[in-house]
């Protein structure tokens, strides 16, 4: 009975806003995880968001008691300190306290954090090994979702009530928490156990572009019929997954989706955290999914230097004469790509603000670069969704032909979308 209380609890305020691996143990601290601010927090350019997990009081009456798991990291916070200044202003030196400190300080009992890729500290390298923990402040143990392990097992899931899902996303395909969120509902599917998604916005909402993937060439960069930018939250994202009926077998999740508050998916949205080591500030984030395509190539987006996704270029790259970078091992790089080498290439740090999947960064340095033949990797097919895109810009076809032949794949997206999509 318990359960379908919350139900009704959760889409009562959800409907409000709509349209309006290894066991090794490793000590962590829930509480000396690093927030990592942004680089460039900016004021918003509207009524400020308020996340789900922000609107406390609205929903946790009904988990006190419980027995719950989150799958979360750095991003998984609750804002601890006043929204506004006295002047009025939006406070942009904002404090929080993470969720699972929140959670526990308010009688729900937190039985396990599950962690996704870079971790529950969001410090680890991309596609780095993530071993499972235990926190020396709680005793909570941390399971990675990352590596071997990337589905909770039955075990894992056993005795608890709810499993609540929070992490901040960027709303592109190979970002890869979307496909932990796919693997965590599908366990609780198997199990019959609610999984509870607070919702937080998407940076780059108001963009929907790229190919669609193919899903013969389906993987973890990558999972579903999705263009590359599919301009929806999480919460809308696990709406869709149970709708299209995407978990193996036809199954269906059981889900409540807490809602944000105020927003709307066209709206700016400054992140306060950085989601991954590698995307820094809004910049980063507004260029990432075009930027991403080089990570299937021989070209360096900026690992290892304190400019990641806002520059690009490699030692072959001599035609770029303005700009030229040396990757060393930093924080999320401990190898990064062309470590210790000089690289030529592009600085997009005062590009303009992006509101497409920009190809012509790809395009450019592939016409400009002297081994054509060693340009692309296998990784690049992954990220692309086929192989189609490799093919049209080996063919010398420009990006307007390419997003050309992209249209009605789009179309027929945005009209699977449409009955998932919670905000305006």
């Amino acid at each position: 009975m318990f359960k379908y209380t919350i139900i009704a609890l959760a889409f009562t305020l959800s409907s409000c806003n709509a349209r309006s691996s290894s066991t090794t143990q490793t000590a962590l601290s829930l509480d000396s995880v690093a927030l990592q601010p942004v680089q460039d927090l900016q004021t918003q350019r509207a009524m400020p968001i308020l996340p789900a997990a922000d609107r406390l009081e609205t929903w946790i009456a009904g988990f006190v008691g419980k027995n719950i798991a989150i799958v979360g990291n750095q991003t998984s916070v609750v804002r601890s300190s006043p929204l506004f200044n006295k002047d009025g202003s939006v406070n942009k030196n904002a404090t929080y306290t993470h969720l699972v400190d929140t959670l526990i300080s308010r009688g729900v009992n937190v039985k396990k954090v599950f962690a996704p890729e870079h971790g529950f500290r969001g410090t680890a390298d991309a596609g780095a090994s993530i071993k499972d923990g235990t926190d020396k402040k709680t005793g909570i143990p941390i399971i990675s979702l990352y590596g071997a392990n990337k589905k909770p097992t039955p075990e894992q899931l056993a005795g608890l009530d709810f499993v609540f899902f929070d992490i901040q996303d960027v709303g592109a395909r190979f970002y890869t928490y979307i496909s932990t969120l796919h693997y965590v509902m599908e366990a609780c599917s198997r199990a019959d156990l609610m999984v509870v998604v607070l919702d937080r916005p998407n940076p780059n909402g108001g963009i929907v572009d790229g190919p669609v993937l193919n899903m013969e060439y389906s993987s973890f960069v990558g999972m579903h019929p999705i263009p590359v930018l599919h301009g929806m939250t999480v919460g809308e994202y696990a709406q869709m997954i149970n709708g299209q009926r995407w978990l193996e077998y036809n199954l269906k999740c059981p889900l409540v989706v807490l809602p944000n508050k105020d927003y709307k998916r066209e709206m700016p949205y400054s992140l306060p955290i950085k989601p991954s080591p590698n995307l820094p500030n809004d910049k980063s984030i507004n260029l990432y999914a075009s930027l991403c395509f080089f990570e299937g190539t021989d070209i360096s987006v900026g690992r290892g230097t304190d400019m990641q996704f806002q520059i690009y270029g490699a030692p072959q790259l001599k035609a770029y004469t303005h700009f030229t970078f040396t990757p060393r091992p930093n924080k999320g790089a401990t190898d990064p790509p062309h470590n210790g080498k000089l690289c030529y290439g592009a600085d997009l740090r005062n590009y303009k603000e992006l509101n497409i999947l920009d190809l012509s960064f790809l395009i450019d340095a592939y016409d400009k670069t002297t081994n054509k033949k060693a340009f692309f990797n296998s990784f690049f097919t992954k990220l692309a969704g086929s192989e189609k895109l490799q093919q049209q810009i080996e063919q010398g076809m420009t990006a307007a032909q390419i997003e050309a032949t992209w249209t009605k794949d789009l179309e027929a997206f945005k009209a699977m979308r449409a009955p998932y999509l919670i905000y305006n």
